[in-house]
């Protein structure tokens, strides 16, 4: 299953090789209402035809109900149809995955992800240009910083956890009862950007009271402060918050953008959430002629699901790919984290398809070129 010995590139259709990882997470990571993980288990794909190779990722997520076991019994039982696929366009290919699995969207990310990375290698060519943009690495047209998260800990926890990762942007999960608190004494520690995400932890009172009080802290954004489908709360809090408020698990499918922007200043595409690259491409464009700001955010994907996310990095105003910062192993090289000495600004990438070379899990290098 992990080997690399392809057949001759006179194949003309897909083989398919899968495979569970779990890589470990420096520190436990947790979320609103107490949701905590000490590994990050993914199912990582490989469609292979004749000397090339193409690779894709789909994290486990225990509140999606989404499991590694339940994706991979679900490839096993459509592998002949998938390997009958003649690659000849990713966006058919896509569309073809999400009629032979139309319940299982990180399934489709993962494969319509190895189908890009394919299509690049075939191409010769890394998907951002195979999609007509520029990535410029000067001036005002730079694509934007990515963050470091720190997952809710004690707020003592929080600061040694910060003061170990200097880093120009810091997302901070909330939904506690010491939300404030945190941010305080956070702000003691750095005069960086600092934006929030609360998960959907936030009753509409709390968020009413928390975002005044963030902004006076300098909190920069609020990403999904209430449930998914509080709409009611959500036209309130845009009316009156003075920051902006992204949307995140109330904008999972290309259907939600148009939704949202009637609630929301931005949208945060998650690839695995909306089933892969192919809708987050059009996700994007109708974001924008909505006004939406657009950020891309992470599922604790790997390097490979990361390089996936930088890909778009020309086309968006934020960005959350630190999936790699927060594990001590890594499953590919060539995504370096600091370029033109700023940690946070992803080095181009300008090998074909993802751009980046996947390898068998290993330890991390003390330094945020991978």
């Amino acid at each position: 299953m992990n080997d690399f010995n392809f057949q001759s590139n006179k194949q003309s259709h897909v083989q398919l090789d899968f495979w569970e990882q779990s890589l470990p997470f420096e520190y436990p990571f947790t979320i609103s209402n107490g949701r905590t993980k000490t590994h990050q288990h993914s199912l990582m794909v490989r469609l292979s035809m004749g000397n090339w190779a193409g690779f894709g990722e789909a994290p486990a997520i225990v509140y999606y109900n989404v499991t590694v076991e339940s994706m991979m019994e679900q490839l096993e039982k459509q592998r002949k149809l998938i390997e009958k696929f003649a690659l000849i366009d990713p966006e058919r290919f896509w569309h073809f995955l999400h009629h032979l699995f139309p319940n299982d969207p990180f399934l489709v990310c993962a494969l319509d992800m190895a189908g890009w990375d394919l299509w690049g290698h075939m191409k010769k060519q890394p998907l951002h240009q195979l999609w007509n943009t520029s990535w410029e690495t000067t001036g005002d047209a730079q694509p934007p910083i990515c963050d470091y998260t720190l997952g809710i800990d004690p707020i003592e926890k929080m600061v040694q956890k910060m003061e170990a990762h200097p880093w120009p942007i810091y997302k901070v999960k909330v939904g506690t009862d010491y939300d404030i608190e945190m941010i305080t004494a956070l702000r003691k520690h750095t005069d960086k950007p600092i934006r929030v995400d609360a998960n959907a932890g936030w009753t509409t009172e709390e968020a009413l009271i928390k975002i005044p009080a963030l902004a006076n802290l300098g909190v920069e954004l609020v990403e999904q402060p209430l449930v998914k489908d509080n709409w009611e709360g959500m036209e309130q809090l845009k009316k009156q918050s003075i920051l902006p408020l992204f949307a995140d698990e109330s904008c999972v499918f290309e259907k939600d953008v148009a939704t949202c922007a009637n609630y929301f200043h931005g949208i945060n595409i998650k690839l695995t959430k909306c089933s892969g690259l192919t809708p987050a491409l059009r996700m994007i464009t109708e974001a924008k002629s909505l006004g939406l700001k657009v950020m891309m955010g992470s599922m604790n994907e790997s390097v490979i699901g990361s390089a996936a996310i930088a890909q778009f990095l020309p086309q968006l105003d934020y960005v959350d790919m630190d999936g790699p910062l927060l594990m001590t192993q890594l499953n590919g090289v060539g995504l370096n984290y600091s370029f033109n000495n700023q940690n946070g600004m992803i080095q181009p990438l300008m090998y074909p398809g993802l751009g980046v070379a996947f390898r068998m899990p290993f330890d991390k290098p003390n330094n945020e070129s991978f």
